[in-house]
């Protein structure tokens, strides 16, 4: 008869722990190692003291036969566990298959010589006096509650390390009928072999969960690492898009600026030749509407450099005797030409505060004042307050509603006035107030407002007050538009490589009288001064006035061209505009380094005429 065949096995995948699992309880094996490693010092300083008691106790009571008998052995296997302990001091950073090797060997080397301590218990019990055997179950004792810290994380070891240290002493006791008690003591070592167990049991399982804790931590801060190399990638992402924006707005600025700057020249050439009304009208229109253009550029480009942190904070000393001298050269002549008063009070003091966003701060205040200003004026005002200085702009415009007030800094918002607002009031895209609450808290200036419809509004910015510094007065007194400028015996140099602004600024010179050479590029003004000794080929010294372009052709600036015009006519100081389609900030410090003045695109030609007065010395 043939034997039944076996059963078929089923078909089918395998299923056991998942890969992660294995190497989650691969990684707690690892780290149990390291544990017994880390405590093995203090285990062989105990073991071998121990060894050395009983050697040292049972001397001359056991047979020097059966002393050494246990003694050699046990002294090479605490050799052996030294040896295993220093071979995983020298490779720490040993791969985890040998690691794991040594695992096995240790845990042979642990419970061979808890066998031979058990069996010092068999041997040398009842060997002396009865302090003698207490001695011995103490030591024996005290070698197994100094295990539990060190095999708890292992229970079957640990069960098996006692059980071969504590039962043949047990056993021993409870076969010696020579002593009464002995069925008591046996049973109280029993019981003592419980609670080992049962200590070890606790131990074992609160070092396991400190070890999975360790591994939970280890792997939050393996995903932590993750996320934040994933978040400093999507950082550096974002600034490098906000970058691209702010070079685009500024490069788009710069390409749009430049036929609105010809055209205001244009227009306001167009003026000159022709007194008809009607055309002085539609060059009004013409000079409001590239006005309004300039003020969008530029509050979409201060507000685009605000996010990107392209803003930095420099104090320093600021004279506001200087500071209301430019913001006058640049206002009184709009003011003029609506009728209204500009004035400013406190000349004498000085702030310490950001110059650049100081007066950035105070031009969209006193820009937005005279824009909603029809009658009456503006006040500029700096006065003492509490330890601080408050800078004040006052109008006497429309005013604003109080449920508006909470509102006017936000992006974007735009007052909706009761009153029909005239078309210059509805310009802009409602960023400028927005922008002076961003500048005035990088600054950490408290800013506030006040204001009543009909009546007018107040404006307050407080700063902290500065060290007056020795300066030569700068700013004009009081000068007035200059409506009727005339250049008549001026000689300019006009350096300029858009062919329709450099034509519409050669046209406005030259009808404002001005006699004027101009260039495309800086070698054609620099191959002009080498090849003439001056204007009109002989030598009638230097011009009176250089207005230049920033950006020019071959990686040049109008710097290049200030500093060949200024090395032909060394000595002689040479008064200087600089005209820009960029404002991205920057080209202040240059001007005060290579001293010229600075004018962004477009430039309306009021605002010229003034700074060409003012650099000329015209009233």
């Amino acid at each position: 008869m043939t034997a039944p065949a076996p059963p078929a096995e089923p078909v089918g995948p395998v299923v056991g722990p998942p890969a992660d699992a294995l190497a989650r309880a691969r990684q707690r094996d690892l780290d149990h190692l390291r544990a017994l490693m880390q405590q093995s010092p203090a285990t062989l300083t105990g073991n071998g003291i121990g060894i050395a008691l009983i050697v040292g106790m049972y001397q001359g009571l056991a047979p020097w036969p059966l002393l050494l008998g246990w003694a050699l052995p046990s002294v090479a296997l605490w050799t052996a566990r030294l040896l295993h302990y220093l071979r995983y001091r020298r490779r720490p950073d040993a791969d985890s298959q040998t690691l794991l090797r040594w695992r096995r060997s240790w845990r042979a080397l642990v419970l061979s010589q808890g066998a031979l301590w058990g069996l010092a218990a068999w041997l040398f019990w009842g060997q002396g006096t009865p302090y003698h055997g207490l001695g011995l179950i103490f030591i024996v004792f005290t070698y197994c509650m100094a295990s539990v810290q060190l095999l708890s994380s292992q229970p079957r070891i640990f069960i098996g390390f006692i059980a071969v240290v504590l039962l043949p002493l047990v056993l021993r006791v409870a076969s010696d009928g020579q002593h009464p008690w002995h069925w008591q003591l046996a049973g109280l070592l029993s019981i003592i072999f419980g609670i080992t167990a049962l200590m070890g049991r606790t131990y074992g399982s609160a070092l396991g969960q400190a070890i999975a804790l360790k591994a939970r931590t280890e792997e939050l801060a393996g995903q932590l690492r993750v996320e934040m190399a994933a978040a400093e990638s999507a950082r550096r992402a974002a600034e490098a898009a906000s970058r691209a924006k702010t070079q685009f707005f500024a490069a788009a600025s710069h390409d749009l600026r430049q036929p609105l700057h010809a055209m205001g020249l244009f227009a306001e050439a167009l003026r000159q030749r022709s007194r008809d009304p009607e055309v002085a009208g539609l060059v009004n229109s013409i000079n409001e509407s590239v006005d309004a253009l300039e003020g969008l550029f530029g509050e979409l480009l201060d507000i685009t450099r605000i996010d990107t942190g392209g803003v930095e904070v420099n104090p320093a000393p600021v004279r506001m005797r200087e500071l209301f001298g430019r913001l006058r050269l640049h206002f009184e002549p709009t003011a003029f030409e609506k009728g209204l008063l500009l004035a400013f009070r406190g000349e004498q003091h000085v702030a310490q505060a950001d110059p650049v966003l100081l007066e950035r701060i105070l031009r969209n205040l006193v820009s937005n004042a005279i824009r909603y200003t029809d009658e009456g004026g503006v006040l500029v005002a700096c006065r003492p307050w509490r330890g601080r200085l408050r800078l004040q702009v006052w109008d006497s415009g429309i005013g604003i509603s109080e449920a508006a007030l909470p509102r006017i800094f936000d992006e974007f918002y735009q007052v909706n006035s009761t009153r029909p607002l005239e078309p210059h009031q509805r310009k802009g895209l409602g960023l400028g107030l927005a922008i002076v609450k961003r500048l005035a808290g990088l600054m950490a200036a408290p800013l506030d407002v006040r204001s009543r419809p009909g009546h007018g509004t107040v404006f307050t910015l407080e700063v902290p007050p500065g060290k007056a510094v020795r300066a030569a007065e700068a700013g004009p007194g009081s000068l007035k538009a200059p409506l009727g400028l005339t250049l008549e015996g001026k000689r300019i140099v006009v350096v300029e490589d858009e062919p329709a602004v450099r034509e519409g600024l050669v046209v406005l010179l030259q009808a404002w009288g001005a006699s004027v050479l101009s260039f495309d590029t800086v070698e054609a003004l620099e191959a002009w001064l080498t090849g003439h000794a001056g204007l009109g080929g002989h030598d009638t010294g230097p011009p009176h006035l250089a207005l230049v372009d920033f950006r020019l052709p071959q990686h040049r600036t109008g710097i290049d061209a200030l500093q060949a015009l200024r090395a032909r006519w060394p000595g002689q100081r040479l008064p200087a505009i600089m005209i820009t389609g960029s404002s991205l900030g920057g080209h202040e410090d240059q001007a005060l380094t290579h001293d010229y003045h600075l004018l962004i695109k477009p430039v309306l030609p009021n605002k010229l005429r003034a700074m060409i007065a003012f650099k000329l010395g015209l009233r």
